[in-house]
C-alpha cells in the first residue's frame, strides 16, 4: 500500500491522529520523571529517549513534533520535582537524558537540528539541573537500531523510552520490539500501529494477502479471517484489537493495544510496551485524563478482552465518565474472583501484576473497588485495615472476609450433600 510521508523542508501537516498522540505523549514523559523522581534519597536520574522517526521538529502550523516535546517536558518535569523537592526541604536531582533523534530523511534531521539548538541553549544556560546530551541518526529505523544500541550500551543506561511513530506498519520488526524489551530493565516503548493496512486488504477480499503483508508479524489467515463478516464497526475494532494484542502481548510483560479514536474513524493503534505494571498503571491513568483519545471495544473491568460479540458482551470504552462507572460495576465483581483464585489473600503488589495487561481501568476506579467490596478487605504491614481508596499501598493485602456475599468457590458438594472445603 502507498504510505503518505511528510515533506518537513515544504512544511509538514500536522493530522488530529498525530495532534492526539503528541498530547498523551507530552503527559506521559511528564508523569514518568515526577514517578521516577520521587525517593528522598535520589540525587540523579539517568534516561534515553530514543525517537525513531523523528521528523523536522515542528509542523507548518508551528506546533512542535514529538522530539521538541520531549525536550520541553523534561524540562518542566525536572523544574517540577526540583521546585516540590525543595517545598520538601529535600535536595534537588540532577536529570541527565541522551536524546537519539532518527529520520530517514536528510532534510527532517537537518531541519530539525535548526529546532533543538535553541532549546538545547536555553536549557544549559537556565536549568542547570537537566543535562542533555543529544545524537543525530539518518537512517531507516532497523538500519540505525544497531547504532542507537551501541550507544545506550556505552552509557549504560537501564531506563529508556522509545518512540515509534512510523507511517505505516512495516518499519519496525517485531523481533526489535522484543530484542528492546529484554536489553533493557525499565524499557517503554510507544509504537504506532496503521490500520488502514487491515482495511485495505479486508475491502478486497484479499486474507491471503494480508497475511503476506503482514507476515512479518506473525499473523496467520485464520486470525484476518475473524474480521471477515463483522458488520458491526465496535465488533470490527473489538476482534481488530484482539488480533494485535495476540500478535504483541508476547513481546512484553504489559501490552496496551487501544486504538487512536479519530472522529472520522480508527486509523492507528498507539501501543504501548512496558516492563513494569506501574508504567502500565501511569498509562491508564493518561487515557482517563485525555477521554475519548483512544478507544478500546470489549469488557471495561478485568480480562478486558474476554468477551464474546454474539452476546453482546461487549462496549466501546473511550476512558471517559460513562466508560469509568461501567468499570467500577464489573471491577466489584471481577476483584474479589480474581482474589479468590489465589486463595484468600493477595499481596497488592501481586495483584497489580496480575491485571494491569488485562484492564483499562483507572487506578483510583480499582481502588475504589477494593474499598467499597463487601467481601474484600485491605491489611495494613502493621496489621491495621485501611479506609480510604487513596492510601492503599504496595505492601498492603488484599483479603477475603471471612463472612462473604457471594457464594465461596471452593467448596464441594460431598457424599453426604454437605458443602465441605476441598
Amino acid at each position: 500500500m502507498v504510505e503518505k510521508r511528510y515533506e518537513w523542508a515544504d512544511g509538514a501537516k500536522l493530522e488530529e491522529h498525530s495532534r492526539r498522540k503528541h498530547k498523551i505523549l507530552r503527559e506521559y514523559v511528564f508523569d514518568y520523571l515526577t514517578v521516577r523522581c520521587k525517593l528522598p534519597q535520589q540525587e540523579r536520574f539517568r534516561l534515553a529517549i530514543v525517537d525513531g522517526f523523528a521528523g523536522g521538529g515542528r509542523y507548518q502550523c508551528g506546533t512542535p513534533g514529538s522530539p521538541l516535546i520531549f525536550i520541553e517536558e523534561l524540562r518542566r518535569a525536572t523544574e517540577a520535582v526540583n521546585t516540590q523537592r525543595a517545598a520538601q526541604g529535600l535536595g534537588a536531582i540532577e536529570v541527565e537524558c541522551l536524546l537519539i533523534f532518527n529520520d530517514a530523511s536528510r532534510d527532517a534531521i537537518e531541519l530539525l537540528k535548526t529546532h533543538v539548538a535553541p532549546l538545547q541553549a536555553d536549557i544549559a544556560e537556565t536549568c542547570p539541573k537537566l543535562h542533555l546530551r543529544v545524537e543525530y541518526l539518518n537512517e531507516f529505523f532497523e538500519k540505525a537500531y544497531p547504532k542507537t544500541r551501541a550507544l545506550l550500551e556505552q552509557g549504560r543506561y537501564r531506563s529508556v523510552l522509545f518512540n515509534l511513530d512510523q507511517c505505516g506498519d512495516s518499519h519496525v520488526e517485531r523481533d526489535t520490539i522484543v530484542d528492546i524489551m529484554r536489553t533493557y530493565p525499565a524499557a517503554e516503548i510507544f509504537y504506532t500501529f496503521m490500520i488502514s493496512s487491515l482495511l485495505a486488504f479486508l475491502k478486497k477480499d484479499q486474507p491471503d494477502q494480508l497475511t503476506a503483508r503482514l507476515d512479518y508479524l506473525g499473523l496467520k489467515t485464520t486470525d484476518i479471517g475473524e474480521l471477515n463478516g463483522v458488520m458491526s464497526k465496535n465488533d470490527w475494532l473489538g476482534t481488530a484489537e484482539k488480533i494485535v494484542f495476540d500478535v504483541f502481548r508476547r513481546c512484553a510483560p504489559y501490552v496496551s493495544p487501544f486504538s487512536i479514536n479519530n472522529p472520522g474513524g480508527w486509523r492507528y493503534w498507539l501501543i504501548h510496551f512496558a516492563n513494569a505494571c506501574r508504567a502500565r498503571q501511569v498509562y491508564n491513568n493518561i487515557l482517563h485524563d485525555n477521554a475519548t483519545m483512544q478507544a478500546h471495544f470489549g469488557r471495561s473491568g478485568l480480562n478486558m478482552l474476554s468477551y464474546d460479540p454474539r452476546h453482546d458482551e461487549g462496549m466501546l470504552y473511550l476512558f471517559d465518565s460513562d466508560a469509568r462507572a461501567s468499570a467500577k460495576s464489573q471491577l466489584l465483581g471481577d476483584i474479589p474472583r480474581l482474589v479468590t483464585e489465589t486463595g484468600d489473600a493477595m499481596p497488592v503488589m501481586d495483584f497489580y501484576e496480575s491485571i494491569y495487561n488485562v484492564t483499562p481501568a483507572h487506578a483510583d476506579d480499582i481502588h475504589t473497588a477494593i474499598i467499597e467490596n463487601p467481601d474484600l478487605e485491605v491489611i495494613t504491614p502493621a496489621g491495621g485495615e485501611r479506609r480510604k481508596a487513596n492510601t492503599i499501598g504496595v505492601n498492603d493485602v488484599i483479603k477475603v472476609k471471612t463472612q462473604r456475599s457471594f457464594f465461596p468457590m471452593f467448596l464441594d458438594a460431598g457424599a453426604d450433600g454437605k458443602r465441605r472445603k476441598r
